[in-house]
C-alpha cells in the first residue's frame, strides 16, 4: 500500500540526509491542503539543522529524486504534504482489485466471547435492546472480519424478584389468559402483567400511607411485594406450582423473544440462563467466604471489601441467601470459561448505568484468581432517549422493540412510494425493500453514533435518502449496481486489471483512497469495539462516489480503458459498501 511505501522511503530519506534511524508514521492530509499523507518534520529539526519548512522543502526534493511515486509535494509550517502519481494511485487500486476478501483477515487463531442482548423474561424487549442487540452483533462481526473467532451469547435474566412480579400478577388477575386467547405475543403478555403488578402495588402503597404508615415502611410492607419475595423463596426451593409456572410462563416469552430476534437480523451461538448460574456463582462467594477473600455479617449476608481499590463494599448474597446480579455474573464468567477454554476474554454489551457494576465484577473476578478478567471488556453505551421523552418498564411507556421496527418499516413504505423509487416492483419485492431500507436505517442510525454516547433516536430523520443516514448508503448501492448491470449488458469487460497510464481526477484519487483505508477502519474498528467508525466510513466512501457520479462520465467516456476504470471503481465501491454495511448487520438492495 502507499502509506507502508512512502514511510520506508522516509526512512530510507532521513538516514540518508540526517543520518537518522527511526520508525517513520505518515497521517493522511487534511481536507483543506493538497496531497494524501503527510509528514510532521518537527521531530526532525534538531539532525536536520534547518527551519521547519527548510526541512520539509529538503525532504520533499530528496523524495522526487528517488522515486516515481510522487508527482509533487508542498510544505505547510513544517507539515510535508505528499502528492502521488495517477499510476501510482492505479497501483493501488490493482491490488486493491486482486485483493482475496479485500479489507478482511484470515483468521489468527484468537477466539473472544460476545454478550448482547440479555434480556429479562419480564417484558418485550424495547428500543434500548435495538442499540443493545445491534451494537453487540456488530462488534461480533468486526471481531471476525479482524480474524477472531467469535462467540455470540446471552445471558437470558429468568430469575428474580421482577420475574416473580410478573408471575404473581398473572396468577392472581390472568384469569387463565394466554398469548393465543389474547392475540398478545408471549413476550408482551408478559409484559402487561408486570405492570399490571406495579399499579396494584401502588395502589397497596397508597392506601397504607393514608392509613398513617410512612411511604419507605409502606413500600416494604404491600401485600404484593412480600408475596413476591415469597414466591422468590419458594421458586428458590423448587416448589412445584411455583416452578410450572415459572416454566410457562417463560416459554411464552422465549416465543415472543425468537420473533423479535428473526425480525431484527440477530442471532447467537450459545445461550446461558441465569437460574443455571446463579448456583454456581453461590458456590464461589461461599468459597470466597472459606478463604477470607470475602465476609459475611451477622444477618448472614456475604460482602467483598473493594476499599483498597477506590471502590466500596459490595453486596454478594443477602441475608435470606438468594443472589443478586454480581452473584450470577461471577458464575456466568466462570461456567463460560470452562465452556469455552479457548478464549482469551469476554465483551459484555450493557449499558453505561451498569459501568460501576462491571467495574467491580472484573474485581473480584481478579482476586478469585482468574487472570482472563484482565481481557474482559465492558461495551458500555449510552441510553436512547426519544422525541417524545424518557422510557419506564414499570409504567408501561416504553417503546416496544417490535412496535418501532414496524413503524420504520411503515415509514420506509410511504417514504420511498413518495419518491416513486419502486417502480416495476412486484407486491414481495416492495416489501422486502420497505423491511431493508427500515431497519437499515434504524441500524445505521443507532450506530453510527459513539457507542459511549447518549443519543435521541429520530425516525423520521433516520429515513431520509440525503445525509448520514443508512438508507443514503443503501441507495447509493442500489444505483451503482444499477450501473454494473448496464456494462455486463454492454459486454464491457470487467475482468483483470486497469492500464496504469489513464488520467484521474482529484475525486477518483480520493476514492481510491477512501477505498484503501477499509482495512484499517476494521482494525480501528476492532480495536474501540466501536460500529460507528465503520459507519462513518461508509458514509464517507458513499459521499464521495456520488462526488465521482456526478463529475465523471463512465459511458458516455470515449477513452475505452478509462470507461472500464470508473466501471471497475464503481464495482469495487459497491463491494466495500455491502461488506461494510454487513459489518452493521444490514442488508443493501441491488435495486431501488
Amino acid at each position: 500500500m502507499l502509506k507502508s511505501k512512502i514511510e520506508n522511503l522516509l526512512q530510507v530519506t532521513l538516514a540518508s540526509l540526517y543520518n537518522v534511524e527511526v520508525d517513520i508514521a505518515v497521517q493522511p492530509t487534511r481536507k483543506e491542503f493538497k496531497g494524501a499523507y503527510t509528514f510532521i518534520t518537527f521531530p526532525y529539526l534538531r539532525a536536520s539543522k534547518k527551519g521547519p519548512e527548510q526541512t520539509g522543502e529538503e525532504i520533499g526534493q530528496e523524495l522526487l529524486k528517488h522515486t516515481d511515486l510522487i508527482s509533487g509535494y508542498n510544505v505547510v509550517k513544517g507539515f510535508l504534504n505528499i502528492e502521488f502519481t495517477d499510476a501510482a494511485w492505479i497501483e493501488l487500486f490493482n491490488s486493491i482489485l486482486l485483493a482475496d476478501r479485500y479489507g478482511f483477515k484470515a483468521q489468527d487463531g484468537s477466539e473472544m466471547m460476545v454478550e448482547y442482548s440479555s434480556p429479562n423474561t419480564n417484558k418485550p424487549l424495547h428500543l434500548g435492546h435495538l442499540r443493545n442487540n445491534f451494537l453487540g452483533n456488530s462488534v461480533a462481526r468486526i471481531l471476525e472480519a479482524n480474524g477472531t473467532k467469535v462467540h455470540k451469547v446471552q445471558i437470558i435474566n429468568d430469575r428474580g424478584i421482577h420475574i416473580c412480579k410478573s408471575m404473581l400478577a398473572w396468577q392472581k388477575f390472568g384469569n387463565g389468559e394466554t398469548p393465543e386467547s389474547s392475540g398478545l405475543k408471549g413476550d408482551k403478555l408478559v409484559g402487561k402483567y408486570y405492570v399490571i403488578f406495579d399499579q396494584q402495588y401502588k395502589k397497596q402503597i397508597a392506601a397504607l400511607v393514608e392509613s398513617g404508615k410512612p411511604k419507605e415502611e409502606a413500600e416494604k410492607q404491600a401485600p404484593l411485594l412480600i408475596e413476591a419475595q415469597e414466591m422468590l423463596l419458594k421458586w428458590e426451593q423448587k416448589d412445584p406450582e411455583v416452578y410450572a409456572l415459572w416454566e410457562k410462563m417463560n416459554a411464552w416469552v422465549y416465543d415472543g423473544f425468537a420473533a423479535t430476534y428473526k425480525t431484527m437480523g440477530v442471532d447467537f451461538d450459545t445461550l446461558y440462563y441465569e437460574s443455571d448460574t446463579y448456583l454456581l456463582g453461590k458456590d464461589e462467594v461461599m468459597k470466597g467466604v472459606e478463604s477470607g477473600l470475602f465476609y459475611q455479617k451477622e444477618d448472614g449476608s456475604v460482602w467483598v471489601d473493594l476499599t483498597e481499590e477506590g471502590l466500596d463494599q459490595k453486596l454478594l448474597l443477602r441475608a435470606d441467601g438468594t443472589s443478586v446480579y454480581m452473584t450470577q455474573d461471577i458464575g456466568t464468567a466462570i461456567q463460560r470459561f470452562k465452556d469455552y477454554p479457548a478464549i482469551t476474554g469476554q465483551v459484555y454489551t450493557v449499558g453505561n448505568e451498569q459501568d460501576y457494576h462491571f467495574k467491580v465484577l472484573f474485581l473480584i473476578l481478579k482476586k478469585i484468581g482468574f487472570d482472563w478478567a484482565a481481557n474482559c471488556h465492558h461495551l458500555s453505551y449510552g441510553m436512547v432517549d426519544l422525541p417524545t421523552g424518557k422510557m419506564k418498564s414499570r409504567e408501561g411507556t416504553v417503546v416496544d422493540a417490535d412496535d418501532i421496527m414496524q413503524e420504520m418499516f411503515d415509514t420506509a413504505e410511504a417514504h420511498t412510494k413518495e419518491l416513486g423509487k419502486i417502480d416495476g416492483f412486484s407486491t414481495e419485492e416492495a416489501n422486502n425493500l420497505y423491511k431493508t431500507l427500515g431497519l437499515g436505517a434504524i441500524k445505521y442510525f443507532l450506530m453510527k453514533v459513539d457507542p459511549k454516547k447518549r443519543m435521541m433516536f429520530n425516525p423520521k430523520e433516520s429515513i431520509q435518502f440525503q445525509g448520514n443516514t443508512g438508507p443514503f448508503v443503501q441507495y447509493t448501492h442500489a444505483r451503482i449496481s444499477s450501473i454494473i448491470r448496464k456494462a455486463e449488458a454492454e459486454s464491457i469487460d470487467l475482468g483483470g486489471t486497469v492500464e496504469t497510464n489513464l488520467p484521474l481526477t482529484d475525486t477518483e484519487q480520493e476514492t481510491i483512497y477512501l477505498l484503501s483505508q477499509f482495512g484499517s477502519k476494521i482494525q480501528e474498528a476492532g480495536k474501540e469495539y466501536s460500529p460507528a467508525i465503520i459507519a462513518q466510513y461508509v458514509y464517507d466512501l458513499a459521499k464521495e462516489y456520488n462526488r465521482f457520479y456526478a463529475e465523471s462520465p463512465i459511458f458516455n467516456e470515449e477513452n475505452k480503458g478509462l470507461m472500464k476504470f470508473r466501471v471497475l471503481l464503481s464495482k469495487t465501491v459497491a463491494d466495500v459498501i455491502n461488506r461494510g454495511m454487513g459489518l452493521l448487520g444490514i442488508d443493501v438492495p441491488e435495486r431501488m
